[in-house]
């Protein structure tokens, strides 16, 4: 095979429809919009959800729960997650970030007891689960609440 050989996979490439130009096309006269209405006119159509004039379907469904304004989103990190760091190592929620554990910080950072911890480490962190304070403290580390 040479290069003025290369021809793109059977199918692949498809020609756009031109609407509009001439019986001939099959899309000519009124370019595949029927005649008259709303949705024949310029800028026509309708907006998303509209039903016709029925009462659309998000307006039917009833309203649950609310959003909670004050609600804290935590970086949740897992014990499994520090067995990389090296025996002694004080990980802060700033060691996290670099390392990529946790992609941002959000309203702090919440340790939880997922996996097993075999690093006796020094955690900084905003919360913990009882659970994760525990084991931790098992493993010969200890734990600060900033």
């Amino acid at each position: 095979m040479k290069l003025h050989e290369l021809q793109p996979a059977e199918g692949s490439r498809k020609q756009r429809n031109r609407v509009g130009r001439g019986i001939g096309s099959g899309n000519g006269k009124t370019a595949g919009k029927g005649h008259k209405g709303q949705n024949a006119r310029s800028g026509g159509g309708v907006r998303l959800g509209f039903e016709g004039g029925q009462t659309p379907l998000f307006r039917r469904l009833p309203k649950r729960g609310f959003t909670n304004i004050n609600r804290k989103d935590y970086a949740i990190v897992n014990l499994d997650a520090l067995n990389r760091f090296e025996d002694g190592t004080e990980i802060t929620p700033a060691l996290l970030i670099e390392t990529g554990v946790v992609s941002k910080e959000k309203a702090g950072v919440k340790i939880l007891a997922n996996g097993k911890l075999e690093k006796k480490v020094t955690v900084k962190a905003h919360k913990f689960s009882s659970a994760a304070k525990e084991a931790i403290e098992a493993a010969g580390g200890t734990t600060e609440v900033i």
